[in-house]
């Protein structure tokens, strides 16, 4: 049977080609979808653990979790805690980074644990802070910049004292300068973004923002990534999103390889009669109507699959984006497109199979 559903599907290349070219874009789409919303759990991930922090603490009820706003005064409150050992507050600056707008600035106190932590990889750290950056190893790549040379951030001249690696995505292609600088570049004296927290030993970040939601009403506490996509729209967006592609191509998909199997079946009745009239039996005819349905989806599913893992790479790059998300293939996630693929056929070959077992060999040998 495997031999006749290739031939098949040779013989009509053209209508299997065209189909399966619709499976393989929706399938596409939505591989490329899981894998940026499996990369922005990464980077909320990252994003919640800066400097090798615990948990973060920003404000309540933001749209996105760089636009909270906080008093600096808030780490010192927080390190008065005894569930807490460290507290530092940070400041981002979103598009502050001239040569490189997705770039994000992290403003920090110098003698903060997030500043200690970084661990330079060329240069040295800045003696004054003053006029001085630090630059994430993937920023510093991009721009082709080492220590020595100069960058231009909202507007003012910084000299790179040295270039840090610290293998989270979003700081490593960023920049470091003071807190004080960056207030006065961002005009926002004496506030925060948010404050990064280190726990005490023994502490639970459960614990710990139960503590801190009840002693520091405004904020909200968040320590793993399902809370940082769930306080941005973003993220939440993209999740939607993906859901609905699935549907979207589940339906799609299904019309196309239904009329692409109703068609076959019209043009070839009195093929499928001879076979019934030679001992097929209607099950068997059906099974092969239903095995070609199948075949081009898993035709356009592996297509969609290349194309989903390496243009959502180029659409990351071409969008300027990668600071923030880099696609992360999973192989569950791959496994979705191919079952979506897989249930595209079946849902498609159902009808054409079914519309196979009721029809008698004369009347499909006669062409009627």
């Amino acid at each position: 049977m495997l031999a006749i559903i290739r031939t098949n599907l040779l013989r009509r290349s053209a209508r299997t080609a065209l189909t399966a070219s619709g499976i393989a874009l929706g399938v596409a789409t939505i591989v490329a979808l899981l894998s940026f919303t499996q990369g922005l759990k990464q980077t909320a991930a990252g994003f919640i653990h800066l400097g090798g922090s615990d948990l973060g603490v920003f404000q309540a009820d933001v749209s996105e979790l760089t636009a909270s706003v906080l008093p600096q005064s808030l780490a010192g409150r927080l390190e008065s805690r005894p569930q807490i050992a460290r507290a530092t507050p940070l400041l981002l600056i979103v598009e502050g980074v001239k040569a490189d707008p997705a770039a994000v600035l992290f403003g920090v106190e110098p003698d903060g644990f997030f500043a200690h932590g970084l661990v330079l990889t060329e240069g040295a750290r800045p003696r004054s802070w003053s006029g001085e950056t630090l630059l994430g190893d993937r920023l510093a790549a991009r721009l082709g910049v080492r220590p020595g040379a100069r960058l231009s951030f909202s507007g003012r001249s910084f000299l790179v004292a040295g270039v840090y690696h610290s293998g989270i995505l979003f700081e490593d292609s960023g920049a470091v300068l003071s807190l004080v600088e960056a207030q006065r570049l961002a005009s926002r004296p004496g506030e925060a973004t948010d404050i990064v927290v280190e726990l005490a030993p023994g502490v639970s970040a459960a614990a710990a923002r139960r503590v801190i939601t009840a002693g520091f009403p405004g904020t909200q506490v968040v320590s793993d990534p399902q809370q940082a996509l769930r306080a941005g729209a973003n993220g939440t967006l993209i999740s939607k999103a993906a859901l609905v592609i699935v549907a979207i191509a589940l339906i799609v998909g299904a019309i196309s390889v239904t009329n692409t199997m109703a068609m076959s079946i019209l043009e070839r009745q009195r093929e499928l009669g001879l076979l019934s009239t030679v001992g097929w039996p209607p099950a068997r005819v059906a099974a092969l109507i239903l095995g070609e349905g199948v075949a081009v989806s898993l035709l356009g599913a592996a297509a969609g699959l290349l194309v989903g893992v390496i243009g959502g790479g180029l659409l990351v790059r071409a969008l300027g984006v990668s600071s923030y998300v880099s696609p992360a293939v999973t192989a569950w996630g791959l496994g979705r497109g191919l079952l979506v693929g897989v249930a595209i056929g079946v849902l498609g070959g159902i009808y054409p199979a079914w519309r196979v077992t009721r029809m008698t060999p004369l009347r499909a040998l006669s062409g009627t």
